[in-house]
């Protein structure tokens, strides 16, 4: 077990709104620093860590598919954004001497490896964090899924979703409604049945069918991925079985 970590093996999803910091568009600098430093502090616990990005800060697919374009091809280009995303995060860590890898679900080898599962594993095994790009390579599916399914392919014990808006599940959008009230724990099937704006529904059933735990909290504040790493009582832990 990773020295006084609760988890040894993560997959941190980083949506990419919360690299765009106050800016709201493209990436910010100071927070891919942040993000890094973050990331630093967990793998000094010797807690292994797969990162999804996600990339709502440069394109969405579904926005796109909205204003008229072919849908498989606007969900193509979000991928190709969270090559860029993924790029600008491992360049991040590389300044703080983290060796890190990126892989992609769609091959593009003069910038990022093809995405090996067994290969993934042994990286991590060798504490190299990987970041996953491209999403899953299909299009019609969301990087929260991309989520779920790396963290069952490399036996994840645990999904960090850092939000940079949030610091957790609301019953209700808490900048609408003044009356929405926080969950500090939820099942996945509360999740399905309230339609809480946690992570897709495909996604959720993933994680709920291999009972992967979700630990959804605010980025924003310096620390809070090693105090979820290290099971503090933090943001909203969704399980398979409440």
């Amino acid at each position: 077990m990773a020295k006084n970590s609760k988890y040894k093996r993560v997959v941190l999803k980083l949506s990419g709104e919360a690299l765009s910091g106050d800016i709201g568009y493209g990436i910010d600098p100071k927070v891919i620093k942040s993000v890094a430093r973050q990331i630093q502090e967990i793998v000094e616990l010797d807690v292994e860590v797969a990162v999804v990005v996600g990339a709502g800060n440069i394109w969405r697919g579904k926005v796109g598919s909205e204003m008229g374009m072919d849908r498989a091809t606007a969900d193509y280009m979000g991928m190709l954004a969270t090559v860029m995303n993924a790029l600008a995060l491992q360049d991040g860590l590389e300044k703080l001497e983290v060796e890190t890898r990126v892989q992609s679900s769609i091959e593009m080898r003069q910038v990022a490896e093809p995405y090996i599962r067994r290969r993934a594993i042994r990286h991590l095994e060798k504490k190299r964090v990987v970041i996953f790009a491209a999403g899953t390579g299909n299009p019609y599916f969301s990087t929260d899924t991309t989520a779920a399914l790396r963290a069952a392919e490399i036996e994840a014990e645990v999904i960090l979703m850092a939000k940079n808006e949030v610091d957790g599940v609301y019953s209700a959008d808490p900048k609408l409604d003044k009356n929405a009230e926080k969950y500090d724990e939820l099942s996945y099937l509360d999740v399905l049945n309230e339609g809480l704006a946690v992570m897709d529904s495909t996604a959720s059933s993933l994680c709920m069918d291999n009972d992967i735990p979700l630990i959804v909290f605010s980025i924003t504040e310096q620390g809070n991925i090693k105090r979820a790493v290290l099971g503090e009582d933090i943001g909203t832990i969704v399980r398979g079985k409440k």
